[in-house]
């Protein structure tokens, strides 16, 4: 029997079955026999508040290994307590009936612990991860160490990295799909559905955690799906053909199609690759909104949906539960009727969402956390690299670090499709504003305004450019590809040396390990040459690296350029953008907005 089963069993809260471990300092899950409970040292008394009190004695024994020492992790303790030293044992659920007796040696008020690791990071998690919570309306997921088998995964092989790094940006795809699955759901989504990405959203945060923004692709927009490698349930691989000019939500269920292929997708449209994804069904967002209490709303103008049925007045109400769902499932009432009208009334509900539960008073209760996480995490699907509890803790903690005013939604800027003719049914990408949003997440740059401190460091890297430049000819360099498509390095080396006239250039061959950006690393002495190549190739002054020189075949010092993952070809820029586009229908999540 689990903790749940367990607690319930015995009428005791799961919550209290959570034990400090003094060798490790986590907190593990004890599952105590039904039986009279074992002993544990109880605070300490002055000897006048009672027989059995004496609190000298008591340490005496402990410190002789008497009755009352908490053993060691894992080894169950069965010698009998001092009398009158016996602690009650885990408190009862509300509405469990009274014990028969009294509890032997309670005096007076248990006193109050201080919130436990484990309860503090489930508070932080339901804090920072609300505006993930996104699947159809909504998806999401809480934190609790023993529920960690809830959780489903999918293998997406190289589709998502293998961990999660604390000290890089990362990029999360988190989808809603219109699969009708959960108690009560059949009303929602399309009949038969295999389960398509109907919501998706891009997070990117950055890796200064000064900022993070959610970018939402619209279903209906029209993409090219790319070949995508499934695993089959027989552990065979099977590649799955690409097709052009569809929807973006048939990346996902279509043919078969796992998570893989709509982050595959995402980076085919965006040039942006996902680490990792989260899915989530309908129950997400009817669960936790429940658990909060209900989450605020505003409606410039009254709402009587058919299809969703949701049906409220012009203003400010609180929804939760199946209305909840609804707000966000409802498209035919809001704006144009279309789904990007239902995109922002997501993100509004989603801010509103964030500031409830980062308030602190709504996830307090023990009892109501962990059946919050026993739901949200059976609605829950990632794939391999963060499956593990602590991975998903660390995303948490990481998330924790970004402030809500500087957590940016938006979506992808969009035409109508011209091929729909009078009646637009579809989109897609705006070829003029959409790379310049691509370009600003890709290069880790904020939609809003950062901290002085680590604009002060932004500003500290362009810098690095501003100066005097030696000749192309003087400019000594040699060229590794640390990521780059094969045969870079010998077409930048051609490149350089027959336009621009860098003749001591030479090809390297290919770095140690790959990395995701382009640099250049370069002696104090060399920081003229370094300007010089960084202005041919269009370098940013994040990509120089202040450092040391290298012998060139010659035996002389040369500066080293080795090319990312994101070199674009020999003579293409590389400049990443220092200032974020404005951007149409941009949020922030602490801001409220109304529906309209």
């Amino acid at each position: 029997m689990d903790a749940q089963g367990r607690g319930r069993a015995d009428n005791i809260d799961p919550a209290d079955q959570w034990v400090l471990n003094p060798n490790t300092g986590e907190y593990e899950l004890r599952l105590t026999p039904s039986a009279p409970q074992s002993s544990v040292p109880s605070p300490r008394r002055p000897s006048s508040r009672g027989a059995g009190g004496g609190g000298g004695n008591a340490a005496a024994g402990r410190r002789a290994g008497a009755p009352g020492e908490r053993s060691a992790p894992g080894r169950q303790q069965s010698r009998e307590a001092a009398p009158g030293r016996t602690v009650p044992g885990p408190r009862r659920r509300r509405g469990a009936p009274p014990p028969q007796e009294p509890v032997p040696g309670r005096r007076g008020r248990r006193p109050e612990k201080k919130k436990s690791r484990t309860k503090k990071v489930l508070m932080w998690t339901g804090g920072t991860m609300a505006f993930v919570l996104v699947g159809v309306g909504t998806a999401g997921y809480l934190i609790l160490k023993h529920l960690e088998g809830n959780i489903s995964t999918t293998d997406v092989g190289s589709a998502a990295k293998n961990g999660f790094s604390k000290d890089e940006a990362f990029n999360i795809l988190v989808i809603g799909t219109d699969k009708r699955t959960g108690k009560g759901n059949g009303g929602y989504g399309d009949k038969g559905s295999v389960g398509h990405a109907d919501t998706n959203i891009l997070l990117h945060v950055s890796k200064d955690r000064t900022n993070a923004t959610a970018l939402s692709i619209p279903r209906d927009l029209i993409v090219d799906v790319p070949d995508c490698p499934t695993k089959q349930s027989d552990g065979s691989m099977k590649v799955i053909p690409g097709t052009q000019d569809v929807r973006f939500n048939t990346s996902l269920g279509q043919d078969g199609r796992d998570a893989g292929c709509t982050m595959r997708t995402v980076k085919e449209v965006t040039g942006i690759a996902p680490d990792h994804f989260m899915m989530a069904d309908f129950n997400a967002v009817k669960t936790l909104t429940s658990a909060v209490g209900g989450v605020e709303v505003c409606l410039k103008h009254a709402v009587d949906d058919p299809d969703s049925h949701l049906k409220l007045s012009a203003g400010t109400h609180k929804v939760e539960g199946e209305q909840a769902l609804a707000f966000v499932r409802t498209r035919h009432s809001f704006g144009n009727q279309g789904d990007l009208d239902r995109i922002k009334v997501q993100q509004q509900f989603l801010g509103s969402l964030m500031r409830k539960m980062s308030s602190g008073d709504t996830l307090t209760n023990p009892a109501k956390l962990y059946d919050l996480a026993d739901a949200a995490t059976k609605a829950l699907t990632v794939d391999q690299g963060i499956k593990k509890v602590s991975t998903l803790k660390d995303i948490a903690l990481e998330l924790k670090k970004v402030p809500p005013k500087n957590i940016t939604f938006l979506t992808v800027p969009v035409l109508d499709n011209p091929a729909d003719g009078k009646i637009h049914k579809t989109v897609i990408v705006d070829p003029n504003k959409a790379p310049q949003v691509f370009d600003t997440i890709g290069s880790d740059v904020s939609f809003t305004e950062v901290k002085k401190k680590q604009q002060q460091a932004k500003d500290a890297e362009a810098d690095r450019l501003k100066g005097p430049q030696s000749a192309a000819s003087d400019v000594r360099v040699r060229i590794l590809n640390g990521g780059a498509p094969p045969g870079s390095a010998s077409q930048t080396l051609t490149w350089l040396q027959n336009q621009q006239g860098v003749s001591k250039s030479e090809n390297a061959g290919n770095a140690p390990a790959a990395i995701g950006k382009t640099t250049l690393e370069y002696a104090p002495d060399q920081a003229d040459q370094a300007r010089k190549l960084a202005a041919l190739m269009g370098l940013s002054g994040s990509a120089l690296k202040p450092g040391k020189s290298v012998t060139n075949s010659q035996g002389l010092p040369a500066m080293t350029l080795t090319l990312g993952k994101d070199f674009k070809g020999a003579g293409v820029s590389l400049t990443a953008p220092t200032k974020a586009p404005d951007v149409d229908g941009k949020s922030t999540a602490d801001k409220v907005q109304c529906a309209s």
